[in-house]
């Protein structure tokens, strides 16, 4: 201005309403525009903005209008704003917001119109539920994915158990079955071994008895 460079800081916190609407706006919402904690009224609809809401929209305690409607946005709905106790009119509607819509405060209060044409969101006042088909966008696709490939695991792993046990079944059984021979010396050495360990407990059970009658014949 006339030749000389001012800094509108001070100015701009003196802004209570700011219309950018209805123009050829690009980018993200700066996040900046949170120190004008003085603005009443912030209408951003009918742009190109994509992005998210900044977090720090919580800090515009004197705002009791906020328009972003028709825009590119996305993500889901900061809960910073519960903060905005003054915030009476809020329009998010035709963008591409997901998630649950909060619950406190103000929130009670907006209706439908508000978040329409936002497919990803859910809560109240909206008919979709949070935790159906309708959460956040993709979530039910990943879920599904993982649902799937949980259950392919769990068949591959009862299917390799069946398998190995018939292989090692089938593959003892079946030997012995189809070779004579095998069968006569697989029998044979299970006689054996039980005829060792019937003799070897025998004995023992002799030698714990001798002890303990000459135990007894010397306390005697």
């Amino acid at each position: 201005m006339k030749g000389r460079e001012y800094d509108y800081i001070k100015i701009l916190k003196l802004i209570v309403i700011m219309d950018l609407s209805e123009n050829d706006l690009s980018g993200s919402i700066p996040k900046g525009i949170a120190s004008l904690n003085g603005l009443h009224g912030l209408n951003l609809s009918n742009n190109h903005l994509k992005g998210e809401i900044p977090e720090m929209i919580g800090d515009m305690k004197s705002l009791e209008s906020f328009d972003v409607s028709s825009n590119q946005l996305s993500g889901t709905i900061p809960s910073s704003m519960s903060a905005l106790t003054s915030l009476s009119h809020l329009n998010l509607s035709h963008n591409n917001f997901s998630g649950s819509i909060p619950t406190d405060n103000q929130f009670l209060t907006y209706d439908q119109s508000s978040y329409a044409d936002n497919p990803y969101l859910c809560g109240f006042p909206l008919p979709n539920k949070c935790g159906n088909s309708h959460q956040i966008q993709g979530s039910s696709e990943f879920e599904d994915e993982d649902s799937k490939t949980d259950k392919l695991e769990k068949w591959l792993f009862y299917f390799v158990i069946v398998i190995g046990f018939a292989t090692g079944f089938w593959g003892t059984i079946g030997t012995l079955w189809f070779k004579k021979t095998w069968r006569h010396a697989y029998f044979r050495w299970a006689e054996d071994l039980a005829d060792t360990i019937y003799v070897t407990t025998a004995i023992r059970i002799a030698k714990l008895k001798k002890w303990m009658m000459m135990r007894n014949h010397v306390d005697g």
